[in-house]
């Protein structure tokens, strides 16, 4: 076929085509390019789940209690002494109260708890006095972990007590020199030192580690920063197991707050 034919033909084929071709189509004499990707979606966004609910901090108290709860968010009384149930709206242990004579209002609180200890929770009773002490002499055994009021006449109030841990025991003789009422607890520094989560001031509460009363223990005029008092922990009396303090169940160190005063002779051994 000569050259000028197939020129003729292919004029021919591509009119016939552009009658037949849709008007948009394109006609590539090499391979078409590959299509244009499709723009991909930005992701959605994924949600954050919602922050895990955190516990309450409760932290607890190493001062003369190790181990109890003590809620330092609200300060509340989380603490019920064992063998109470809950005290209704209004009962006796919610109201302000006038404190006795003898309670310093600089340490005590003026709330009555006292309906609210369980006052069967005792261990009291009377003895032969093994102390050879004078009549009014409160003397505290740290191995027997038993403290006697001298009764006279050869008698004695013994009670069963919580001592100091091993590195905290504390011995001598001292007098009471402060009574407190339901007590305020403000931790030593030497206390915040080691633990600084600890509250500098709590007030008297059933979660208290001091517990219902509090007799401070005086050198002369110097307080020796080791008491005589309640507890929140009814399980730990018998034991060794304070920093040093001597601890009672409640009912008890109300019954020995009511028979000893400002002055009364104290001896641990």
């Amino acid at each position: 076929m000569s050259r000028s034919k197939l020129l003729q033909s292919l004029l021919i084929l591509a009119g016939l085509g552009a009658f037949a071709a849709p008007a948009n189509a394109q006609f590539f004499f090499f391979d078409p390019p590959p299509p244009a990707p499709e723009p991909r979606m930005a992701p959605e966004p994924r949600m954050a789940p919602p922050p895990r609910r955190q516990p309450r901090v409760v932290r607890r108290d190493d001062d003369d209690d190790p181990g109890v709860v003590v809620d330092l968010q609200s300060g509340g009384a989380i603490y019920r002494e064992p063998g109470v149930d809950a005290p209704p709206r209004g009962a006796r242990g919610t109201n302000y109260a006038a404190l006795p004579p003898d309670a310093d209002p600089n340490y005590s609180t003026p709330v009555d708890f006292d309906g609210q200890v369980n006052f069967k929770l005792t261990t009291q009773k009377t003895v032969s006095d093994p102390t050879g002490e004078a009549a009014g002499t409160v003397t505290v055994n740290t191995r027997q972990r038993k403290l006697y009021y001298s009764l006279g006449g050869g008698q004695a109030v013994q009670y069963s007590i919580a001592v100091g841990k091993a590195g905290f025991a504390w011995k001598g003789a001292a007098t009471i020199g402060r009574k407190a009422f339901w007590p305020g607890w403000t931790p030593p520094k030497e206390m915040l030192q080691r633990h600084p989560d600890l509250p500098e001031h709590m007030e008297g509460a059933l979660n208290n580690p001091l517990g219902a009363r509090a007799l401070y223990l005086f050198q002369g005029k110097t307080d020796t920063l080791f008491r005589i008092h309640g507890t929140n922990e009814p399980k730990s009396i018998g034991t060794a197991s304070s920093s040093g303090c001597i601890r009672m169940h409640n009912a008890d160190v109300i019954d020995l707050y009511g028979r000893v005063a400002a002055g009364t002779k104290v001896v641990v051994m």
